[in-house]
């Protein structure tokens, strides 16, 4: 996959966890049912014709098969959720990490706590950062 690919896969994730927020979806619930569902495993694989469906395709989806766990409630800021859609999509492109293997690691709360931190590093930085804070936790 060339790297415009890849870095357009990141934009459409970004814009799509927006999407989320405009739609009044609480943000914890919709990230954790996203990168869980089979449109993030569509979306990791080397290609997939989900990858050309845009961010309107993807939410309609998300709404058709998970209508019952999209839940309104409290939405992250749209800057700390385009970050984190992103990232996260940024962290399958640099480790090849399942959607799901991501989330266990950085959890929607945790990319909530980090953002202010992190979101100024180059996402390798952070996702560095996120993978060694995992690590540490998992050894107490």
């Amino acid at each position: 996959m060339n790297e415009s690919l890849k870095l357009a896969l990141c934009e459409m994730q970004a814009q799509l966890f927006v999407q989320s927020q405009e739609k009044g979806y609480a943000s914890e619930p919709f990230i954790k049912v996203f990168m869980n569902s089979d449109i993030a495993e569509d979306l990791d694989m080397p290609f997939h014709h989900m990858q050309w469906a845009g961010t309107h395709y993807l939410m309609s989806r998300m709404e058709e098969e998970h209508r019952d766990e999209l839940i309104d409630g409290e939405c992250y800021d749209t800057e700390t959720l385009y970050w984190a859609g992103y990232l996260y999509r940024y962290w399958h492109i640099y480790t090849g990490e399942s959607s799901r293997e991501i989330l266990k690691q950085a959890s929607a709360k945790t990319m909530r706590i980090v953002y202010l931190m992190y979101h100024t590093m180059s996402p390798e930085m952070a996702i560095d950062r996120l993978k060694e804070s995992y690590r540490e936790k998992r050894k107490k």
